[in-house]
């Protein structure tokens, strides 16, 4: 069952398009992944879909209903994690969540066992906690709390996980998944690919307003089936020219890392070669030479010539 669908969406700012006829369908009960840089139009999606910003022009529907400001049912459905952190500072992690709760109508003890139900569910068993004394990773987890208080069917989360550490980001990931796993629907924005990767039913890359690819990271990796990547360490990089190196026939792309080069060669022509010809006659000595597995970074620079966080 399509849970979202969104067809020839368009949103400009004066003369710039910030979504240009965008088209998104997402299945009930999946984790759909918007992936692309920023500016590439996932807050301007979100937004439009939580009737925070009108579009231009195009269709939404959410449970088979067209989305307006008038569908004040298909609003309580929703759920979100903003990206910006949505918590005061001065009151308690319980408060916050009993705040945001009441938005959407939870009263009395309802209101205050769903709250408490959120916190423990995100691992912030201390209620009374002012957020103040927070750490990024705990606020973040708060954040989360206070958009799963009334146990929305469709939850959308823009970039949760910016600046926190490991463990408070393997925890997301985890409450993500097991929400997921509940019935929960849930849109998942970020810039950062192997999240993506770890969660994610189904991919959307977007970039400069449109969608550039989509489908599971398996079929979205099918489109560079033609690229052999590898990783080579070598003794001294000083002596090596990129633009030498991506002149020659095959060499897709090459990126340095220390005295690593990541390179990316067509799989039809003989480029590594040509690769360890040229190191040599540079008299670069080669200390270890690795293939890669493709990655959606792959994926993004093949498609648009440019890395997925330049």
């Amino acid at each position: 069952m399509k849970y979202v669908e969104i067809t020839g969406l368009y949103k400009s700012f004066g003369d710039t398009f910030a979504l240009e006829n965008l088209n998104l369908s997402i299945e009930k009960g999946e984790i759909f992944g918007l992936l692309g840089p920023n500016g590439a139009g996932k807050s301007t999606t979100i937004n439009i879909l939580l009737s925070l910003l009108e579009k231009d022009r195009g269709n939404i529907k959410i449970c088979n209903q067209e989305l307006n400001k008038n569908n004040a049912n298909i609003r309580a459905k929703l759920g979100i994690v903003p990206q910006d952190l949505a918590v005061f500072e001065d009151m308690t992690a319980l408060e916050n969540v009993m705040f945001f709760g009441s938005l959407y109508d939870l009263k009395g003890k309802e209101l205050k066992e769903k709250s408490l139900k959120a916190l423990e569910f995100v691992g912030l068993e201390d209620a009374k906690k002012l957020c103040k004394t927070f750490s990024g990773g705990m606020k973040r987890r708060l954040n989360i709390a206070c958009g799963i208080v009334h146990e929305p069917e469709l939850l959308i989360l823009d970039e949760p996980t910016v600046g926190i550490d490991p463990q408070s980001r393997n925890h997301i990931m985890k409450s993500i998944k097991t929400l997921n796993k509940n019935g929960c629907t849930v849109i998942y924005t970020t810039h950062y690919m192997e999240e993506v990767e770890a969660i994610c039913d189904n991919i959307a890359i977007m970039d400069k307003g449109k969608v550039i690819a989509s489908g599971t990271k398996e079929a979205l990796k099918e489109i560079i089936t033609d690229k052999n990547k590898f990783e080579i360490m070598v003794n001294d990089i000083t002596e090596i020219n990129e633009k030498e190196l991506t002149a020659i026939k095959g060499i897709d792309s090459v990126e340095f890392k220390g005295n690593k080069i990541l390179v990316s060669i067509d799989r039809e022509v003989n480029g590594l070669n040509e690769f360890i010809l040229y190191l040599s006659n540079k008299a670069i000595k080669i200390l270890d030479i690795q293939s890669k597995v493709l990655t959606l970074e792959d994926v993004f620079l093949n498609l648009t010539g440019r890395k997925l966080r330049d």
